[in-house]
């Protein structure tokens, strides 16, 4: 796997594109195998080829409008009236602005080449026309130079989207000329959207990074992606190494795949299982941005750890785990009136007022301890265990679900948890 920077389109190439992809591909840990190509960096050579291909009458120099120059217009297809190609030497003017236009042989046939995913594709020569490789001021065009580069990095098989399948007749034609190898080809299908239109930012993050700062684990992402439109029985997930094995081109389908937000975040939710609590932490505070030390001061590094243990199998992104041990250091600014109206009875006050008490004698406030006495007082008061416990959760959290109520108690400590308990009676 080899990494090139297309940068001749000057107006949409910026420095800071370049850096975010770049960042982004080692966030998700793929390193390429030689050293980066940047095209800008290879005029010269491109130039030169253009040159060869004039001097051995494979091109011609173009002299109409620049508004009819561009053969990457996105105006539809423009087929090149050959005003030029006929000009001989004499009738031609270097001395004046001028395109490169790769002349289409006189005798082209049907173009068939076999798309490693779609099977043989053919291209009538009518469908082409003698197309820009350098544009007017000197820059050279996308399609001209993408060979020259692929050739230069010994390209074996390009891989890239559908919308490149109209591209390809014409870097055939530049392969044969340059008597460049030709590679192999294989077009991916397009990622949609849940609506079956093309992904947006409605409905997909823009940038890769924009995952990383929410929270995702680049493997997740990963693995979420190849799973798009390639698939190896029923199997979801896979370690880097199994999709490095099982991964076949000829597996990948030609229909578009739906981008489900709701499955990357199931998938991303199973990674997180896999991962220690160190390791979510060292994210959370790196990537998601989240300062542990000024958000939740009141928490030591061990009931840190504890309570991301705790909560991690409860979301689905570093993110919103952050998001919940905030809410849980903080504890409740308000109750849930849905949990409120089906968890609390005229009795519920009573309850609590003995629970606190039975708190306030619990010298060692550990999960296996805070069990046996609220089970104790449930039995004693003759009720069930929920209708205990499910007032607890919403005094400590605010809301009717949560991890189990007895390491919450034992790791938020004696004195925070009757705080709360006493805060959460004093408005029943």
């Amino acid at each position: 796997f080899f990494l090139r920077v297309e940068d001749t389109d000057v107006t949409r190439s910026k420095r800071e594109y370049m850096e975010s992809q770049l960042a982004s591909l080692a966030w998700a840990g793929i390193t390429y195998d030689l050293p980066l190509v940047i095209q800008s960096e290879r005029i010269n050579e491109h130039r030169a080829m253009a040159q060869k291909l004039l001097e051995q009458g494979r091109a011609y120099p173009c002299y109409c409008p620049p508004q009819k120059e561009d053969g990457d217009s996105d105006q539809g297809f423009y087929k090149y009236d050959g005003r030029c190609r006929s000009l001989t030497q004499a009738q031609q003017d270097l001395s004046k602005p001028f395109s490169i236009r790769f002349k289409i042989p006189d005798n082209q046939k049907a173009i068939t080449f076999h798309d490693v995913i779609r099977g043989p594709i053919t291209v009538e020569p009518d469908q082409l026309d003698d197309f820009i490789i350098v544009r007017s001021d000197g820059t050279p065009m996308y399609n001209f130079v993408v060979v020259l580069d692929d050739a230069f990095m010994r390209i074996t098989q390009v891989i890239r989207g559908e919308e490149h399948i109209s591209n390809t007749p014409k870097q055939i034609l530049l392969y044969e000329a340059c008597e460049y190898p030709m590679p192999q080809f294989a077009h991916l299908p397009m990622i949609l959207g849940p609506d079956g239109t093309k992904l947006s930012k409605r409905n997909a993050a823009t940038s890769v990074l924009e995952y990383k700062s929410a929270g995702y684990l680049p493997d997740a992402l990963c693995n979420y992606l190849v799973r798009l439109g390639w698939s190896h029985g029923d199997q979801e997930i896979f370690t880097q190494q199994e999709l490095i094995s099982y991964f076949s081109l000829e597996q990948v389908g030609k229909k578009g795949a739906i981008f489900d937000p709701n499955k990357l975040a199931w998938m991303n939710s199973m990674y997180m299982r896999k991962r220690s609590a160190q390791d979510l932490l060292q994210i959370m505070q790196h990537d998601v941005g989240f300062n542990v030390q000024m958000e939740l001061p009141k928490w030591s590094q061990e009931s840190l750890l504890a309570l991301i243990d705790l909560y991690k199998e409860r979301v689905t992104t570093v993110g919103s785990l952050a998001k919940e041990l905030k809410a849980l250091h903080d504890g409740p600014a308000h109750y849930d009136e849905q949990a409120l109206a089906t968890s609390v009875t005229p009795a519920t006050k009573s309850y609590l007022e003995q629970l606190v008490g039975v708190l306030e004698m619990t010298r060692d406030f550990k999960p296996d301890v805070l069990t046996t006495e609220i089970k104790n007082l449930a039995k004693q008061l003759d009720i069930k265990l929920v209708a205990l416990a499910q007032p607890i959760r919403i005094a400590l959290t605010g809301i009717s679900a949560s991890p189990g109520i007895f390491e919450l108690l034992a790791l938020l400590g004696k004195q925070e948890s009757i705080m709360r308990l006493q805060k959460f009676i004093a408005t029943l």
